[in-house]
């Protein structure tokens, strides 16, 4: 079977270019939006030591070599997150970045090797003003594309209605019937025993070796997600702190973080968070979070030191990384995010 077009040929560009056209204008737009808020727009180095310390985040290794031909093992960043933190730790108050970020192992309809992530952060603000920002540039990104609705594969979003705040634990009842908060404990401990139960009890599949992320992440992906974001986008918030290796707990109830994630059309959008401060916690964060990638994948990332020690001056700030070329596609009717990619990345042939 003969492969499509590629991209740059004059047809398949010319049905590209207004989703492209859209993209620019949206950033523009966005730029504008940040400048008019007092935010400093920074740009960071895409080689970093560490590319990020999530579990089921994979990375693209690279090496610097010295003038006498040392090797030091470098990896494309998956989030420009660890040197803005750095920069809020230097002083900064409100920074804005858009950041060509890479993840491996990530391909299809909303995924792609290299993306652009924006994000902004927040110093002396609650993660309740980030909630404020998403609503405020879902608007401005249909106002700019002239769109009274954000669409993806059929479905629709009204950007324009105020987005519903949903907790985790009101959308694994509302969706599957289970209590989510009685198999995590008040220290943030979570029983997979009591979580596995509850799902038996609604009809979802456990193995024998699923662990309580694993489970968590099944009912996440298979009754809650496709549930949000439907008619007016949904801010799924308060996740376990178990899932929030980022975030600092909640001053109400230390089993659940401040955490949020952005949803239209079903499809996520932003994730943010109350950023955790407390260095000493976050290094056994990231050390739980790498020994479960050495359990699943045989393999671990580097902790940036530098980055921990950062922490320890950082000021109290909240976060957010939004896909932008999601947005874009929403914003224009793309079904693909190569379609709002000026560039795309080449695809192995089979």
């Amino acid at each position: 079977m003969p492969h499509a077009s590629p991209w740059w040929t004059p047809d398949v560009h010319a049905d590209r270019r207004p989703f492209l056209i859209g993209r620019n204008r949206i950033q523009s737009a966005l730029r504008r939006y940040f400048d008019e808020r007092d935010f400093t727009e920074v740009d960071t180095a895409s080689l970093q030591v560490s590319p990020g310390n999530e579990a089921h985040l994979h990375a693209f290794a690279t090496q610097a070599l010295g003038h006498d031909g040392s090797a030091q093992p470098l990896y494309l960043h998956t989030s420009p997150e660890f040197a803005c933190k750095k920069l809020l730790a230097a002083g900064e108050k409100r920074i804005a970045c858009f950041a060509h970020v890479y993840r491996n192992r990530e391909r299809g309809p909303l995924h792609h090797p290299e993306f652009t992530m924006l994000e902004w952060y927040r110093a002396g603000e609650s993660y309740e003003a980030l909630m404020r920002d998403c609503a405020e540039i879902l608007a401005l990104a249909a106002e700019t594309t002239g769109t009274r609705s954000l669409s993806y594969q059929g479905r629709t979003t009204d950007p324009f209605l105020e987005p519903e705040r949903l907790s985790l634990a009101e959308a694994f009842e509302r969706f599957a019937g289970i209590d989510l908060l009685a198999s995590i404990a008040e220290d943030g401990a979570t029983d997979r025993h009591r979580l596995a139960a509850a799902m038996r009890v609604s009809g979802l599949r456990v193995a024998d070796d699923d662990t309580w992320a694993d489970l968590f992440s099944r009912v996440l992906v298979e009754k809650v997600e496709p549930n949000l974001g439907f008619g007016r986008p949904t801010i799924l918030d308060e996740y376990p702190t178990a899932e929030a290796a980022l975030a600092r707990p909640t001053a109400r109830d230390r089993r659940v973080a401040e955490r949020f994630e952005l949803y239209a059309c079903g499809v996520e959008l932003a994730n943010a968070f109350g950023e955790l401060t407390d260095a000493a916690e976050q290094r056994r964060r990231f050390e739980l979070e790498m020994a479960e990638k050495a359990r699943v994948y045989g393999e671990t990332y580097p902790l940036d030191e530098d980055f921990l020690s950062a922490l320890a001056i950082m000021p109290e700030a909240s976060g957010i990384a939004l896909g932008f070329d999601r947005l874009v596609m929403l914003a224009t009717g793309a079904s693909r995010i190569d379609q709002v990619l000026w560039a795309p990345v080449a695809e192995a042939s089979a």
